[in-house]
């Protein structure tokens, strides 16, 4: 007998999941994660259907219930997403410091367009003489 606690667990690990696939970066590491959240999902699945199977895998492992092994799991997950995210937010520092150098050099005026600039100004401010 299903549960309806199991109906919406099913629904938010499947949500959650194709939530995950969209976006990404080069083809290989979409491939790869997209296919460690389909194993991640088809398994939240399966041990909301069949607690009794993570609790005996929880005690094959040495753990005492299958709650502590998700627990554990859930640690790893969120320490490898801690370091993903920070590697992440390096690359994008080191990218925004780059163009910010860059759109600083490429605003620097040359000495001689400033000066013919000034000379033009000073021109226009002047009155005409001899009207």
């Amino acid at each position: 007998m299903i549960i309806i606690v199991q109906i919406v667990l099913v629904l938010a690990v499947v949500m959650v999941a194709f939530a995950l696939m969209s976006g990404g970066s080069n083809a290989r590491h979409l491939a790869i994660r997209r296919i460690l959240l389909m194993m991640f999902a088809a398994a939240a699945v399966f041990s909301i259907f069949f607690p009794e199977i993570l609790s005996a895998v929880a005690s094959f492992l040495g753990i005492g219930r299958g709650t502590d092994l998700v627990l554990y799991g859930t640690i790893i997950c969120f320490f490898v997403y801690m370091a993903t995210t920070y590697q992440r937010f390096r690359s994008m520092e080191i990218s925004i410091t780059k163009l910010s150098r860059r759109l600083a050099l490429d605003e620097i005026e040359k000495p001689a367009e400033r000066t013919a600039r000034t000379l033009d100004a000073n021109d226009v401010d002047r009155p005409q003489q001899g009207v």
